[in-house]
């Protein structure tokens, strides 16, 4: 009996040891790849990140493709952080467990949207994303190229969709287009007959995961759940969609817009003040919530800046979750901190399209956001672009700016 009190007592100081020792390692926030796993509805969608050192602090950065984001983080105590968006009012909260792995949620921050979360766990050392190493299956085909997609719950111009592959043996990269803009670039594999696609936009998660039949077209969805679209495809090197330039219109009698709103400042800009007058003036109708605005403004702030000495203006205007200019200056004014724009920035009200209507009461209808407007040097509309093809698009992008240059060249 002495022994197994002697025993049980040198047992406890052990265990007791144990837990000391344990309490005061402080959970280490490693830095290099990491493998983080949002859940959404019944789905798992994984996406891949680096960690690594900014001068005193940390950064975040998702790796989509060959597409780059990077995020502020920043470590809350001794065991948790934040990981923001530059744009975006999204935030995760993650906890560092004791292994080293990651816990947490990602939130909508915006007003009447913080009830949108969606549970993250991640593991560092980890680089695949859909298939773990060892696992692997010969791939049933290789789907590098374009392909059209056809969507079962959409009709005419809506239903069509153009994907762009890119297969190593079993990694794909790929993207998908439809009318008002694209997915982002998006990575994952093909395993057998099976294959998965995802990304991460800041705004949320995208999925697209589908089958390859023996004739070699593909099935599957985009989305999840009851919300998520299903597809047919069949490979085609010249699959493409509506003209962007032919999806909105001014209604019958109209030639000119309208256009009377409060800048980040609060003072009231329109298409009559002098700054204006005689120029090419560009409306860009966006949203800091919008990853295609985001790209677009990527696009169009270097285009102004080179080419503003000419007689061309850009007018911003933003529709934001609140229809509140306090919001609206942080949530935009973070926009324009962090591309330098130095053209007007406006502020519309909530993004509802019955809204967007009432502020452009020409257009005939409101399909996307961006929406972009051409006004010529007399006041008229020259063009209106609906939505925006990203540079991940490769050729199509291209295209886009070969005809923006010439149209522009011509009105100018």
């Amino acid at each position: 009996m002495k022994s197994f009190f002697k025993q049980r007592h040198h047992l406890s100081w052990f265990f007791a040891w144990i837990l000391i020792s344990g309490c005061g390692k402080e959970p280490e926030l490693r830095n290099g790849i990491w493998r983080g796993v949002f859940r959404v509805d019944d789905e798992q969608v994984p996406v891949n990140f680096e960690i690594g050192e900014k001068g005193p602090g940390k950064i975040f950065t998702v790796l989509d493709g060959d597409r780059r984001d990077t995020f502020r983080l920043e470590q809350v105590g001794k065991d948790s952080i934040h990981v923001s968006p530059e744009t975006f009012d999204y935030k995760l909260f993650a906890k560092i467990l004791p292994d080293g792995s990651l816990t947490g949620e990602y939130r909508n921050l915006a007003p009447g949207n913080t009830s949108r979360v969606l549970r993250f766990d991640a593991k560092s050392g980890e680089d695949y994303r859909f298939v773990k190493p060892g696992t692997e299956v010969a791939p049933a085909s290789n789907l590098s190229g374009t392909w059209s997609l056809s969507i079962a719950e959409r009709e005419g111009d809506a239903a069509n969709r153009v994907a762009v592959f890119s297969q190593d043996e079993n990694k794909l990269k790929g993207i998908v287009l439809a009318i008002t803009g694209d997915t982002g670039e998006l990575e994952g594999n093909v395993n057998g007959d099976r294959f998965w696609l995802s990304g991460f936009s800041g705004i949320g998660v995208t999925l697209v995961q589908g089958k390859i039949d023996s004739a070699g077209t593909l099935t599957g969805t985009i989305g999840f759940g009851s919300k998520a679209l299903h597809f047919t495809g069949v490979r085609n090197e010249n699959a493409a969609l509506a003209d962007s330039y032919g999806l909105t219109h001014l209604k019958p009698g109209f030639s000119k817009l309208e256009l009377r709103l409060p800048n980040l400042k609060g003072d009231t800009i329109s298409l009559g003040d002098e700054r204006y007058k005689g120029k090419v003036v560009i409306i860009d109708i966006l949203g800091s919530w919008c990853p295609n605005c985001i790209d677009q403004i990527e696009f169009l702030n270097p285009w102004y800046e080179e080419n503003k000495e000419r007689g061309v203006e850009i007018i911003g205007v933003g529709f934001e979750a609140k229809d509140d200019l306090a919001y609206a200056k942080k949530t935009l004014g973070r926009l324009v901190d962090k591309y330098g724009i130095r053209y007007e920035m406006l502020f519309g009200g909530k993004p509802d399209n019955e809204n967007v209507q009432s502020k452009f009461e020409a257009l005939n209808t409101f399909l996307a956001f961006p929406t972009t407007i051409i006004i010529g040097r007399d006041g008229k509309v020259k063009a209106i672009h609906t939505g925006f093809a990203g540079t991940g698009t490769g050729k199509f992008y291209q295209e886009f700016v070969e005809k923006w240059n010439r149209e522009m060249d011509k009105w100018l």
